[in-house]
């Protein structure tokens, strides 16, 4: 099937909406072409890949497609009507009951045939037919930074004719959404409604920031001092610097969590927080005191953190 939004994304049907969201995220690594700029063939691939996706991740849409309603770039595909539609309907003067009879007048026969011969056909407008249909759907690839998809912002798109489109871009949107923008695709026939366009936003990393649902994650490095005496330090948020206390006596890997610091999505009153994790960052050059201290400590004291991982691994 000719723009299989199922193969261009490498899945079957019964993908679910996980399996689904992994796949596009892997190849839209491998396929971004601000991310392979000597690959002639990445934007493409890109386009191809951000469709599907737009199709497959909304679940209605994605049903839809199931069911042959629309195409695999989300447009609405024609009904189908069959002969009989055809057959019954009102204004075929040829249906049984409303035709000619055995012994019609050969003359009324030929008189109808060329009266429909004078209807125009095929380049007619849709309005001489009072036919109307909406027009379909448009479908964009945003990049985004991550601050931007995070707290939101105002951004604008070139479309293929070199117009531009003012985007809005709600707060906390996550990488590969899809953004409908009503009323700004293609346009309708005979005096449809236009077409929505659809953009799908791919987030760049960030240097410092990660993104778990609404939580944001961070690696804070702290000095051998702040973790044996603890202290106060100050750490980024997306939002600035805030101060965060380390309590005395902490370890790598353990994480501080600051309530309220994380995304907060458009529509929603609730945020998430920040999880900082503390990482002990030796200085590259040693202290000569500090070196001939922790000598001295070591004689003195018999601490192993690793006893119990020996005597968990039965070793």
């Amino acid at each position: 099937m000719l723009n299989d939004p199922y193969e261009a994304l490498g899945l079957t049907k019964a993908a679910t909406a996980e399996d689904i969201k992994k796949a596009y995220r892997k190849l839209a690594r491998t396929s971004h072409p601000d991310l392979h700029p000597d690959d002639p063939g990445a934007e493409a691939r890109f386009k191809a890949i951000s469709a599907a996706y737009a199709v497959l991740k909304d679940p209605e849409t994605r049903a839809r497609y199931d069911a042959g309603e629309v195409d695999g770039l989300g447009a609405e595909r024609p009904q189908r009507r069959y002969y009989r539609d055809f057959a019954e309907a009102s204004d075929n003067v040829y249906r049984q009951g409303g035709g000619f009879g055995a012994d019609a007048d050969p003359a009324d026969v030929f008189a109808d045939i060329l009266r429909n011969r004078r209807r125009p056909s095929g380049g007619g407008d849709f309005d001489d037919y009072g036919f109307s249909a909406s027009g379909p759907d448009a479908h964009y690839s945003l990049e985004l930074p991550f601050l931007d998809a995070v707290r939101g912002a105002k951004t604008r798109i070139t479309l293929p004719d070199g117009q531009g489109l003012a985007v809005t871009i709600p707060r906390g949107t996550e990488d590969g959404q899809t953004l409908r923008l009503r009323g700004k695709g293609m346009p309708g026939y005979g005096g449809g409604a236009a077409g929505d366009a659809l953009i799908t936003v791919s987030v760049r990393p960030h240097p410092v920031f990660r993104r778990d649902g609404d939580d944001i994650l961070l690696t804070l490095p702290i000095t051998i001092d702040e973790a044996v005496l603890g202290g106060k330090v100050t750490t980024p948020t997306i939002d600035g610097p805030v101060g965060l206390t380390i309590p005395p006596g902490v370890s790598s890997g353990r994480v501080l969590r600051l309530r309220g610091r994380g995304v907060e999505r458009a529509g929603q009153k609730t945020k998430g927080d920040q999880k900082v994790e503390l990482k002990i960052v030796v200085p590259p050059d040693t202290d000569p005191a500090l070196r001939d201290f922790l000598s001295q400590w070591r004689e003195t004291h018999a601490f192993d953190p690793r006893a119990d991982l020996l005597k968990g691994a039965g070793t």
